[in-house]
C-alpha cells in the first residue's frame, strides 16, 4: 500500500501542488490552529508528510527551526525549489521509519499525511512519531473526519476517515496524552479532524 501511495502522489506532484501546495489554499482555521500550536513549541519542529512544502515554510518564516519530510521525491523536489530560501531542512523518507534521531524534536506537525495508512497498521507512524520527540514534544494530528474507521475514494488514492475518539484512542496507546481536538463540517468540504497531543 506505501509503495502504491507513493506512486500515486509522484504521478500527480505536479498537479497536487499546483492546487494545494501553497498557503492560499489553506483554510484560514486550520492556518490559526497550526500556527497556535506551533507557538507553544520552543525547539525544532517536523513536519513529517510535508507534501510540497508550503506549511513547512511558513513555519519557517515564523522562526521555527523545521525538517519536512516525504516520501514522495517529487514533492522534497518541488519544496526545495520553491522554498529554498527557508530555513527548512527537506528530506526524502518514510514516515514508518523516520530518518530523525530519537528526541531530537519538540513537534510534529501530521497535517493528513497518515491518511493512506492502512488502520491495522497506523502505529506504526504514531510509535515513530513519539521516538522523535523529546519527553513532552508535542504532536498535531489532522485527518478527515467521520463517524467510523472506513475507506474512500480520495482524489489521489483511497484515504480513511477516522472517529476522533479512536484515533486519540491509539493515540492513548501509542504513549500520548491527549490535549485537545477540534472538528469541522462544512458543506464544500469533508468533515475535518485534528487532535493535540503531547507526548509522556
Amino acid at each position: 500500500m506505501r509503495e502504491r501511495v507513493t506512486a500515486a502522489y509522484s504521478a500527480r506532484a505536479d498537479q497536487y501542488a499546483a492546487l494545494l501546495g501553497s498557503m492560499a489554499a489553506v483554510h484560514p482555521d486550520d492556518r490559526t490552529l497550526v500556527d497556535a500550536w506551533a507557538a507553544g513549541r520552543r525547539g525544532p519542529l517536523l513536519d513529517a508528510g510535508c507534501g510540497p512544502g508550503h506549511w513547512a515554510a511558513s513555519l519557517a518564516r515564523q522562526g521555527h527551526r523545521v525538517t519536512g519530510i516525504d516520501a514522495v521525491p517529487e514533492f522534497v523536489e518541488h519544496a526545495r525549489r520553491t522554498y529554498g530560501s527557508e530555513d527548512v531542512d527537506f528530506r526524502v523518507g518514510s514516515l514508518d521509519a523516520l530518518p530523525i534521531a530519537d528526541g531530537s524534536v519538540d513537534g510534529v506537525l501530521s497535517w493528513y499525511s497518515v491518511i493512506h495508512h492502512d488502520p491495522a497498521r497506523i502505529g506504526v507512524p504514531l510509535a515513530e512519531f513519539r521516538r522523535v520527540l523529546c519527553p513532552g514534544g508535542g504532536l498535531l494530528l489532522g485527518f478527515f473526519e467521520g463517524p467510523a474507521v472506513e475507506a474512500f475514494d480520495h482524489a489521489v488514492v483511497t484515504a480513511n476517515r477516522w472517529p476522533v475518539a479512536s484515533l486519540a484512542a491509539l493515540l492513548d496507546e501509542a504513549g500520548f496524552e491527549v490535549v485537545d481536538t477540534v472538528t469541522r463540517t462544512a458543506p464544500e468540504h469533508r468533515p475535518h479532524g485534528a487532535i493535540s497531543a503531547v507526548r509522556r
